[in-house]
């Protein structure tokens, strides 16, 4: 017993050094991480707020940099050029009044708020504008990867919005500027889905315009409050002519306000998540129970509804027989897809409610015909497929009119030359033996003639033959007008009359 309580003072002793080193540790790792991760120091408050008053305003050149930009943009939208569309955010103006928003607000500077509300409305009316112009006279209406991309905002949009902003206002607030910004504007995304807003209003497909819309909507607001988060930690100073009272009251707005605007984009990002989870866990269903040697999948179709999904296979070879496929929709189960109407195995876990496997295969066992897997590949492959071979064919089809028009047009050419160097001589005949009555024959020929230095030319020449009462003066005013007549008569620059002896 007087072992045990001489040892106690000890222990205690061991327990309180231990603790006072915990605590010292604690403390030095917390002034360490103050240190480092201090953004305080180094705060130009002053020059960020008359920073972002001055480039807030949209009038003349920023204008005009806002209408370039959004042309830019659209552009690379269109044509999917992402260096383009990443060229186009680099000069986007279109940071500086979300950024003024946050900073009155976190200010309690009403009049700057204001004014940042209005130069942002603004540049919202030039942007669609504008971009609905671009997307009204460009000939490229098909909806590019780039512009499908900024149609669906989820969750992870706000996140970008939420650490693109604090970057931007953390890195516009110091006095010694960094390059920050530009790449602030090419994470956050503002210029594209305006963009893409436009496109929808110009193409008529308004899905395309609130979709946009709104992620663009989310991108400012969240920017926004990542200012205004960062503008009271910072220290700002703040307005002091609005009472308490006033704002809790806005604060209380704010809270609701964003409440509002992050569930929809949090229920579209809950959508995406279980869309993806439904095409991966089908391939692996697909990879794991579909192994029939003499069966090939030659098309597959998946499509994912948070209702009913449907798995489509289109098969050829064997035929599988109907208690496989029974066999292959009970296994939907075990891979949380739930098979239809199987809705004691659902679960919160669940990827589906409801998924169906449906089989397109040859409706016989004559599967060794080779016209019965024609009649199946003419009638159930899938659009894609079918299409495909139209394409090819439609390809194969204009290469063979290309070229019978190309021969068309050549023959078309070779008839008309031989239409020009045709002469009617009948009817030559006949008119020439009413307009030249002493003419009693005559001959055509084509003569080829040589200066002897290589060039050589074809002439159209006639042969006359007078009659005997015809005088040599009188002969030569008659074939100089006979020279005048063919040429009108024959549509010829030049011919050649000579005299027959």
């Amino acid at each position: 017993m007087e072992i045990e309580k001489n040892n106690i003072p000890e222990e205690s002793k061991h327990k309180k050094a231990i603790a006072y080193n915990i605590k010292s540790l604690l403390r030095i790792t917390k002034k360490f991480l103050i240190e480092i991760l201090s953004i305080r120091e180094g705060t130009d408050i002053e020059g960020t707020i008359n920073g972002i008053k001055k480039d807030m305003v949209f009038r003349g050149v920023t204008v005009w940099i806002l209408v370039a930009s959004i042309f830019i943009a659209s552009i690379g939208l269109n044509v999917n050029s992402i260096p383009v569309v990443i060229g186009a955010m680099l000069i986007s103006p279109l940071m500086s009044p979300i950024l003024g928003i946050g900073l009155s607000v976190g200010t309690n500077d009403w009049d700057t708020l204001l004014r940042s509300l209005k130069n942002f409305g603004i540049a919202i009316i030039i942007s669609l504008i504008t971009s609905i112009i671009y997307f009204l006279i460009t000939p490229l209406k098909e909806a590019s990867p780039e512009l499908l991309a900024r149609t669906k905002p989820t969750i992870l949009d706000v996140l970008i919005a939420i650490f693109g902003g604090i970057a931007g206002i953390v890195a516009g607030s110091r006095s010694e500027k960094t390059n920050v910004i530009p790449g602030v504007a090419i994470a956050t995304a503002l210029m594209p889905p305006l963009c893409t807003a436009g496109y929808g209003i110009a193409t008529g497909q308004y899905s395309f315009f609130f979709g946009a819309f709104y992620l663009f909507f989310i991108n400012s607001v969240f920017i926004a409050l990542s200012t205004l988060v960062i503008v009271r930690y910072l220290h700002f100073p703040k307005h002091t002519y609005v009472n308490k009272q006033k704002e809790k009251q806005f604060k209380r707005y704010i809270t609701i306000f964003v409440i509002i605007v992050i569930l929809p984009s949090a229920n579209i990002f809950i959508n995406v998540m279980q869309e993806t989870r439904f095409y991966t866990t089908v391939k692996n269903f697909m990879k794991n129970e579909f192994y029939f040697d003499k069966t090939e999948i030659i098309n597959q179709k998946f499509n994912y509804s948070d209702t009913l999904s449907t798995i489509d296979l289109y098969l050829i070879g064997e035929k599988l027989p109907d208690y496989v496929i029974k066999d292959l929709n009970k296994k939907l189960d075990e891979y949380g897809l739930i098979a239809h109407g199987n809705y004691i195995n659902r679960n919160f876990f669940s990827i589906t409610d409801s998924t169906v496997l449906r089989v397109h295969q040859n409706p016989n066992e004559r599967d060794s015909s080779i016209y019965t897997k024609i009649d199946y590949l003419t009638n159930n492959l899938s659009r894609d497929i079918r299409t495909g071979i139209l394409e090819d064919i439609y390809k194969k089809n204009e290469e063979i009119i290309k070229y019978k028009d190309a021969r068309i047009d050549f023959l078309e050419n070779e008839l008309i030359n031989l239409q020009k160097d045709t002469i009617p001589i009948y009817l030559l005949s006949q008119e020439i033996k009413i307009q030249f009555p002493k003419i009693t024959k005559f001959a055509y020929a084509k003569s080829i003639e040589s200066n002897l230095s290589g060039d050589i030319d074809t002439i159209p020449t006639f042969i006359v033959k007078w009659n005997s009462y015809a005088w040599r003066a009188q002969r030569q005013q008659q074939k100089n007008i006979l020279e005048k007549w063919l040429k009108v008569r024959l549509q010829l620059d030049t011919i050649q009359v000579i005299e027959m002896r």
